[in-house]
């Protein structure tokens, strides 16, 4: 597995959002600068493979030839995006305990959707050949 410059810009990216999340948001807490930067790489992993599953489903969805295959795939959509958010809220609790807390479902899902705008900002701001 090989990490490229652009995981590391989003990850960078993470980090940032996250400590203005902390700074905005009291029911956000990270005890140290460490904890919220490993918490940035664990969003990273965890939301890379949330966006893997979509777009799998998605395209499903798109190529389904016949509407029972379609219908499944979109109730397979609608699972995934409510249940990514829940699988973020377990795996920091799992993973940092007490030493982190994003909020309830709500705060994450916020949290969640200003991650993906950055990072789709900052993605436009980068050199294609650099990625």
């Amino acid at each position: 597995m090989r990490v490229r410059a652009v995981d590391l810009v989003d990850v960078f990216v993470y980090l940032v959002v996250l400590g203005v999340f902390i700074q905005l948001f009291p029911q956000v807490i990270s005890e140290t600068f460490l904890i919220a930067l490993l918490t940035a790489v664990l969003l990273k992993a965890v939301l890379e493979v949330v966006l893997t599953v979509k777009k799998r489903i998605v395209a499903r969805i798109r190529g389904a030839g016949r509407a029972w295959v379609r219908a499944v795939n979109v109730i397979a959509l609608l699972l995934v995006l409510p249940g990514s958010k829940l699988l973020v809220l377990e795996l920091v609790d799992l993973v940092f305990g007490d030493a982190v807390h994003l909020g309830g479902f709500f705060s994450v899902t916020l949290l969640i959707v200003v991650l993906m705008l950055a990072r789709g900002g900052v993605r436009r701001l980068l050199p294609r050949d650099g990625a």
